[in-house]
């Protein structure tokens, strides 16, 4: 049951919201009091997904461009007066899933960071003023990944672990959690076009996940919405997997 009372008077960004996992994670930190600017690009429709939904604001921003980013944190800040929950989503395409942990991976690891780093340094200061600064960081879907590729899913999951502490241990004496959450197999708009190719990958992410099925984009809107809570404020560096059970990489 959703408390409106549980993050009230608290302001969000949430990016690459205009669907999956960022659209799921913006209306549960609405229904449970927060405000929120929900961000994606230009073609993704975001304004208007959000224009009849109470207390999202949609806004097209630049999620590939690290000074583009640093803007839009200024100006959500400002727009909102404050700015206390920071959700770093971040969808960088390829035209396959990734098999191995190459140069390949390197490039998407390095610019995954790029844009994540520029958010935060922009947000850090916003965040310092807070009584609640929150950051989460979102990791790559299983689908993300070719079946074969356990390699590069522990070199991801580690590069965001690593990435994720490393905030926690710089922003811990100012109050600000940072946290990251490793999602499984979960079916969102870009993981349902990859299972359509490639059905066996789909298979591959239910059998390998004890609750043998797939999980939907609200299972990690949940536990962001804890992350973001007074009830995680002694939980910082920590990175909680939402894949029902993984049994294998």
């Amino acid at each position: 049951m959703a408390d409106p009372k549980r993050l009230y008077g608290l302001n969000a960004l949430v990016l690459n919201a205009a669907d999956g996992i960022g659209e799921a994670i913006a209306r549960t930190l609405v229904k449970h009091g927060a405000t929120v600017i929900a961000a994606d690009t230009a073609n993704s429709g975001v304004e208007q997904h959000f224009r009849q939904v109470r207390g999202i604001t949609g806004k097209v921003a630049n999620l590939a461009d690290p000074e583009s980013l640093a803007r839009l944190v200024d100006e959500t800040a400002d727009a909102m007066g404050s700015l206390d929950i920071v959700v770093n989503d971040f969808l960088i395409r390829q035209k396959a899933p990734l098999g191995k942990a190459d140069e390949t991976l390197d490039a998407v690891l390095k610019q995954r960071a790029a844009l994540i780093k520029s958010v935060y340094r922009a947000a850090l200061p916003h965040l310092k003023t807070s009584p609640s600064g929150r950051i989460i960081n979102i990791g790559f879907l299983r689908s993300f990944f070719a079946a074969e590729g356990g390699d590069a899913v522990a070199r991801a999951e580690q590069d965001l672990a690593d990435l994720t502490r490393a905030m926690a241990a710089e922003i811990g004496e100012f109050g600000i959690t940072a946290n990251y959450i490793q999602p499984g197999g979960i079916m969102t708009p870009e993981s349902r076009e990859v299972f359509r190719k490639n059905q066996g990958l789909r298979d591959f992410c239910i059998r390998t996940s004890a609750a043998s099925r797939l999980g939907e984009p609200v299972d990690v809107a949940k536990v962001a919405l804890f992350l973001a809570s007074d009830d995680a404020v002694f939980v910082s560096g920590t990175g909680i997997a939402v894949d029902g059970g993984r049994t294998a990489n």
